[in-house]
């Protein structure tokens, strides 16, 4: 199969954090055949391409294990009014904004249906690979849960109440149903509300949600169909008791303390935090017309994040990236690496958002690195990011050539 050869690059060994001259690189189909160091070229063949990459970076694509593509504005009541198919149209631009930035691959935390992935499938949309979470699991009152309070309700004990973005599900039981369901529908992993949340205005910050039985019965759902569930959660209670259950990953964390930091390690449990999101909605949140009480809401968490990853770190927490941008800020989503470099290393930060969001997704050797027999997910940047990570931000004005499973989405060479 025709493919392409890239040479005369610097390769970025992110295990080791240093930039290697004279390097190349093989593609045929969507996967790494040959990469070659110190001058060695690599033969092209007959039908491949060669890029001359003029000694530009050669990095893996960025993986963002946290973005929501189908929130596509903060005003979440001009959202509800939306039809599908506007939505639609909007997550795909979303989509395709990702890919410009370097994002080859990202997980959708909740609200990116089953058809936006069939058209990423067939190339209708030019987006990033993308690992989909279906509709997320919430407690009547939780995070996941809209709906205004009734004054007539219907309380039936079998009930499951859904919308495009969750399922507000009570019990072992119906929890067990909703995962089922969302794992029909070709869900990548299980995603459950664990504890209260900035963007839903009825649920405190400090609020528990979700009893120790109603996540396991997620987290067994997702591991009988050999995948996992993870856990939004800010307070130490909510991420301990979801850890004890199982999950794989504590989304936000902002509130984390050393005991549950300690108790994440020790399940090898992953946090992502997502500080970019706070940074936006503090900036525009409320001329986007985000909801006033989740602006409120907004000062519990917004100055934590920082030193929550750093109580993270020092309790030997893997520590993955996301954003958790929503609507009109995604465009943001690259400054997640600055106000990560705050509390870590450059190299550090890229394997964040590379192999360590590999492993989270369990595709370790398939993404987030250059190495034989791993997709064709590559970067050619005008830079070097160990040394300033601004040649990755903006919306991809230095990152010259992008290829997502063996193929270019932006070649400016």
């Amino acid at each position: 199969m025709a493919g392409f050869v890239i040479v005369n690059a610097r390769l970025l060994d992110l295990e080791a954090g240093v930039l290697r001259g004279g390097a190349s690189l093989r593609t045929e189909g969507d996967k790494i055949v040959e990469v070659a160091e110190g001058g060695r070229e690599i033969a092209a063949g007959d039908g491949v391409t060669v890029i001359d990459a003029g000694g530009r970076t050669l990095m893996p694509g960025l993986i963002d294990a946290h973005v929501h593509a189908a929130l596509t504005t903060m005003d979440f009541a001009a959202l509800a009014r939306r039809q599908t198919s506007w939505r639609a149209i909007e997550t795909k631009y979303i989509l395709e904004g990702m890919l410009a930035r370097g994002f080859t691959t990202v997980r959708d935390a909740g609200g990116l249906d089953p058809g936006i992935a069939n058209a990423l499938d067939r190339g209708l949309v030019k987006g990033p690979r993308v690992f989909r979470s279906g509709r997320v699991l919430s407690q009547t009152g939780g995070h996941g849960d809209s709906d205004l309070p009734q004054e007539s309700p219907q309380l039936c004990a079998c009930s499951i109440r859904s919308s495009y973005f969750s399922h507000v599900a009570d019990g072992p039981d119906a929890v067990r149903k909703a995962a089922r369901e969302e794992l029909k529908s070709g869900a990548h992993q299980i995603k459950v509300m664990a504890g209260g949340g900035v963007a839903t205005p009825s649920d405190p910050i400090d609020m528990v949600q979700y009893t120790e039985e109603e996540i396991r019965a997620a987290v067994e759902e997702a591991r009988a169909r050999r995948t996992y569930a993870f856990a939004h959660a800010y307070i130490p209670e909510a991420i301990e008791r979801a850890v004890r259950a199982g999950v794989r990953s504590i989304e936000h964390g902002n509130l984390i303390d050393a005991a549950s930091a300690r108790a994440m390690a020790q399940a090898g449990c992953y946090l992502v935090p997502t500080l970019v999101t706070y940074d936006q909605i503090a900036e525009t949140g409320k001329q986007l017309r985000f909801p006033s009480e989740s602006l409120r809401k907004l000062g519990e968490v917004l100055h934590a994040g920082v030193g929550a990853v750093e109580i993270a770190l020092e309790a030997g927490v893997k520590v993955g990236f996301g954003t958790d941008l929503l609507g009109e800020t995604h465009p943001a989503q690259s400054k997640e690496l600055l106000l990560r470099a705050q509390v870590q290393s450059n190299a550090d930060v890229l394997r964040s958002a590379t192999l360590v969001n590999a492993e989270l997704l369990q595709r370790q050797g398939q993404l987030g690195e250059l190495a034989p027999g791993a997709f064709a997910d590559l970067l050619l940047v005008d830079g070097d990011p160990l040394a300033d990570l601004n040649v990755l931000c903006g919306q991809g004005e230095r990152i010259d050539l992008i290829m997502r499973g063996g193929v270019p989405a932006k070649n400016a060479l």
